[in-house]
């Protein structure tokens, strides 16, 4: 089975779903923006760029899935943008709650993201990065889970991946 999962890390394919599920996301939450008008919160807007951030480590892994150096950069970057995109959820999940007044961006969200100087995609992007709602807000639910329960969901199941894959990797490589 570790055999068979160090084997699909290192086929296109794998990385291939990795990415179209980041895109599928990203489509989800436009459809959700542009069609739905639910105008996203900053935390949104930061789930938004890890999201993408993973989508980058995928397509990394798919130009180049057997290169070992290549492939280790892709895991890191898969792992830091998944843990950044839970813990960054779970900041939202808190919000929404009323269980955490003050969170990292203090009591409500702001609406100018802190992007670095060198990249600020909310001027360059708007429509995609400019952040419009309240992260107080839970104008959606689906199964009586908010958006951003769901993404803690979505988040820890790729984690749980990562570490699959990861760990399918490293067995594979001390044998």
């Amino acid at each position: 089975m570790l055999t068979a999962l160090s084997r699909f890390s290192q086929q296109r394919l794998s990385w291939l779903l990795l990415l179209l599920s980041c895109l599928g996301l990203f489509a989800a939450a436009l459809v959700f923006q542009h069609q739905m008008q639910l105008e996203p919160c900053l935390y949104c807007i930061y789930i938004r760029v890890a999201v993408l951030a993973l989508a980058l480590a995928a397509l990394l892994g798919l130009l180049l899935p057997r290169h070992p150096f290549v492939s280790l950069f892709g895991f890191a970057a898969w792992l830091a943008s998944a843990a950044w995109g839970l813990w960054l959820s779970l900041e939202l999940v808190n919000k929404q709650s009323g269980t955490e007044n003050v969170g990292l961006f203090g009591p409500s969200c702001d609406y100018i993201p802190n992007f670095p100087t060198w990249m600020p995609l909310h001027q360059w992007w708007p429509n995609l990065f400019q952040p419009r709602g309240q992260c107080a807000d839970e104008a959606w639910q689906w199964l009586g889970i908010t958006m951003a329960q769901w993404m803690v969901v979505v988040f820890v199941i790729y984690l749980a991946l990562w570490c699959l894959f990861a760990g399918a990797r490293l067995v594979r490589v001390a044998k």
